[in-house]
């Protein structure tokens, strides 16, 4: 709580090309609800590096990050849009919040466990403390609330632990975080594999959306996407496929599942692909144009970019100096 408005911080990182699942399932929900808190939309770029990246690249990808924050209906005037490594009191928090960490539990972080599996070449410790620099993030703001997955509670509850542990020993300095799942946003599954979340990451390109991709290539990639050979489009564990288109026509029209299971009572998964894919070009168009239009603007983005840095710096401090003097610090001679 800032004043009297309750804070709210999310990110993304700076890797890969936005999907049609970040979007429905995260951005969209963001600004669905930016109007009822104080908010901190970071581009999480110091999270990035844990895994490999090329520096242009990632300097490339954040600004586009930025820009689509924007572009999707953020009003950077009203909410606060920042690069995390424009702050340096994510890293100065970290660094104070590791040494009230315990390397158990690091060790039962899942996610930890997928990294390293996936790049055992490069298991390294920012990749192990990870979770740290992530609750660095919530509590430097004294967020009350961060919307999470399912997938992500792990990570919240223990910024709860490192909260409450701190809290104990020095007095009530961090606000502790809720998960905000009231608005939940939808999850859209991969169109190859629809056991598993739409990812950046996913080697197939015909799996996933992107929030750049042109109408062709989004027709194309519905018209690809597994369904199976019971010829009913019905909304039901059962199918898999199916189920997840009907999920993505609902979140792209506002219809519930139960309306779309009625439209289209009788008639072929051609047909349903087709209006599906039609529907998310919809939904894509005004954000491409948008993010179009303002990628021209540089001197706009730029001014964005240093004044919520300076935004973001200015709350950060308050939680930040409070907490150097806590543990002891030297107070700085101004």
């Amino acid at each position: 709580m800032i004043g009297d408005q309750k804070v709210l911080f999310s990110g993304m990182q700076a890797t890969g090309n936005l999907t049609l699942g970040n979007y429905l399932g995260a951005l969209k929900n963001w600004v669905d609800i930016a109007d009822e808190y104080l908010t901190f939309f970071s581009v999480v770029d110091l999270h990035s590096i844990t895994v490999r990246q090329d520096p242009a690249e990632l300097k490339k990808r954040a600004r586009t990050l930025l820009t689509l924050y924007i572009a999707a209906g953020l009003d950077p005037e009203k909410n606060c849009i920042y690069y995390q490594s424009h702050v340096s009191g994510h890293a100065e928090l970290a660094w104070i919040l590791n040494c009230f960490t315990y390397m158990g539990e690091l060790n039962r972080m899942t996610q930890f466990k997928d990294k390293a599996a996936k790049h055992a070449d490069n298991i390294n410790a920012g990749l192990f403390t990870y979770p740290v620099l992530m609750a660095a993030d919530i509590l430097l703001y004294q967020a009350d609330v961060v919307p999470v997955g399912k997938d992500q509670l792990q990570h919240l509850e223990i910024t709860r632990d490192i909260a409450q542990r701190f809290n104990a020993i020095y007095g009530d300095v961090f606000t502790m975080p809720e998960p905000y799942m009231g608005k939940a946003g939808a999850k859209i599954m991969s169109l190859q594999d629809p056991a598993k979340k739409m990812s950046k990451s996913d080697e197939n390109p015909n799996a996933s959306i992107y929030l750049m991709d042109d109408p062709d290539t989004v027709i194309r990639k519905f018209k690809r996407a597994v369904t199976d050979s019971e010829a009913q489009i019905l909304y039901r564990d059962e199918q898999p496929g199916i189920k997840n288109l009907i999920d993505i026509y609902s979140a792209s029209t506002g219809k519930t599942p139960d309306e779309v299971v009625k439209e289209f009572d009788g008639k072929g998964y051609g047909e349903f692909k087709m209006a599906v894919g039609e529907a998310v070009v919809s939904v894509l168009k005004p954000l491409q144009d948008r993010f179009a239009e303002l990628s021209k603007d540089k001197a706009y983005i730029d001014g964005v970019i240093k004044n919520n840095a300076e935004k973001a710096e200015y709350y950060s401090m308050k939680t930040l100096r409070k907490v150097q003097k806590k543990v002891g610090f030297p107070e700085r001679i101004r």
